[in-house]
């Protein structure tokens, strides 16, 4: 564990993930020009992140309505907030956020992971392919922090999502997912979602199934 720590906190260290990438800090495709940035919740204007936390809101409060967490909007404000957060931001000529992730480098059931908590496009930038980019530089940062594979969670009531994280990005359910573990199965309106980096295929099947299992090195 004291090497998976490890791995975690030296991402966390990073001034930018994306500064060897850069030529994943732009995205001209499909009538779009933005700009891509990668930051700590503590390097970014409050103003990007209350804007982030109101996208979230208007994209996501009915979905987790019909969910068995409902919507509670201090613990989602909280947790876009926690000093653990790192942001990718989309913006356009003028410096406006059109895009987001959310995500953290963190251990799940003792593999090093990077955890996608929100994707979130304004409505005039969807299906233009930006959401795809974003989920591959969360990837691209995976492989390169050493990270055995990204995770998120979808509602299986938010059927594109869904489709789009299992059909076009080819993320599969992971072992911890209530469907596989067993803890709740076809009651749980969610499923966790992942996809192993290359660091991660290695130690495929090494893995610690079932229950839920977590737990960070802070």
């Amino acid at each position: 564990m004291d090497a998976v720590c490890a791995k975690v906190d030296a991402a966390n260290k990073l001034d930018d993930p994306l500064a060897a990438f850069p030529a994943f800090k732009k995205y001209d495709r499909n009538g779009l020009n933005l700009q891509i940035e990668c930051k700590r919740v503590t390097s970014l204007n409050p103003l990007a992140v209350e804007w982030a936390f109101e996208l979230t809101r208007a994209n996501m409060q009915a979905l987790y309505e019909q969910s068995e967490w409902g919507w509670k909007e201090r613990e989602k404000r909280e947790e876009m907030n926690d000093e653990r957060a790192w942001y990718l931001l989309a913006r356009d000529a003028d410096s406006t956020p059109l895009a987001f992730s959310h995500f953290r480098f963190d251990v799940e059931c003792g593999e090093e992971v990077l955890y996608c908590y929100e994707v979130q496009l304004e409505s005039r930038v969807r299906r233009k392919g930006l959401g795809k980019f974003l989920i591959q530089i969360l990837q691209l940062i995976a492989n390169s922090t050493q990270m055995k594979k990204v995770m998120l969670t979808v509602f299986k009531h938010n059927h594109g999502a869904y489709q789009f994280f299992r059909e076009a990005l080819q993320f599969e359910i992971d072992e911890t997912s209530p469907s596989m573990s067993g803890c709740c199965g076809d009651d749980c309106s969610y499923e966790i979602l992942s996809r192993r980096t290359k660091h991660g295929e290695a130690s495929a099947g090494h893995t610690h199934g079932g229950g839920h299992c977590g737990g960070c090195c802070h």
